[in-house]
């Protein structure tokens, strides 16, 4: 029996999407202006296309959004996914990068405020830097005791529109960060929507070094803003560092945190966004 011929144009059908990678100190993401709705399931998108096997590869989406109806004072809405799909209400790193890839496609000026799950940001456009007013922290939780396979961590706990806890450590380097991470990402104290986890080291009164395993990415990333955030407000209320706080990230690039009463919501975050390449793809 002769099987059906395949038309391959019909195969390869689907909606044009123009795309822009990009790069907040590593963390990298793939930004879609989706005030169209062209995406119709950002989900499934993330999943297949943050793919780095057989996708375009990134730690998540980011798409440009109308703003809804009440606040439309805004210059846009962010919305973001982490690669396997879940989405997240904020995230540091992904807004400098949206608020960079707007200003270039004319959405909005230098200094603009747009709407995010975790509330109204304010961001502002230096060059290649982006420097945006952080959400407000939440839930911060010094020093408590958590047992992970029989032994006890010191950690302390900061919200910053996603979970994140702190763990100090003298060294960094040589843990392995998706074992340890993934266990109290997990852990029971955490559920059911689990945490970011950072490991930090103190390197001066204005330093830190950190690694952070993040949630929804499941496993370490190269640069994580709200991480970088959470884990400089936390050591300025232990005493360990001062304002401004350059964090080292594993990518090895630095990400500046400002405070004006971390506990007011007054913190800043800045670094550089690198556009890495614009293109299209069939969706």
């Amino acid at each position: 029996m002769q099987g059906k011929t395949v038309n391959p144009r019909r195969q390869c059908a689907g909606v044009e999407v123009n795309f822009a990678k990009m790069s907040g100190c590593g963390n990298d993401f793939i930004v879609i202006d989706n005030r169209k709705k062209i995406v119709k399931n950002p989900s499934r998108f993330a999943i297949k296309y943050c793919h780095r096997k057989k996708g375009i590869g990134a730690d998540g989406l980011l798409l440009v959004e109308n703003p809804s109806a009440r606040r439309n004072r805004r210059n846009f809405r962010m919305r973001y996914f982490n690669s396997d799909g879940s989405h997240a209400s904020f995230c540091g790193n992904g807004a400098r990068c949206i608020a960079f890839f707007a200003y270039r496609k004319k959405i909005a000026s230098k200094k603009m405020r747009f709407e995010s799950d975790a509330g109204s940001i304010p961001a502002e456009i230096k060059g290649c830097n982006v420097k945006l007013k952080m959400p407000k922290p939440k839930d911060i939780k010094l020093d408590f005791t958590i047992t992970v396979e029989g032994k006890k961590y010191n950690v302390s706990f900061a919200d910053i529109g996603v979970p994140h806890i702190m763990v100090f450590m003298k060294d960094i380097k040589n843990i392995d960060i998706d074992n340890l991470g993934r266990k109290i990402r997990h852990h029971k104290e955490f559920r059911p929507a689990g945490t970011n986890v950072n490991l930090i080291k103190v390197i001066n009164k204005n330093k830190l070094q950190i690694r952070t395993y993040e949630r929804g990415v499941e496993g370490e990333t190269l640069a994580c803003g709200t991480g970088a955030v959470a884990s400089s407000i936390v050591s300025v209320l232990k005493g360990y560092v001062s304002s401004p706080v350059s964090v080292l990230t594993r990518g090895g690039e630095i990400l500046k945190v400002y405070y004006d009463n971390p506990s007011a919501g007054k913190v800043y975050l800045e670094g550089k966004v690198d556009l890495v390449f614009e293109n299209k793809i069939r969706a």
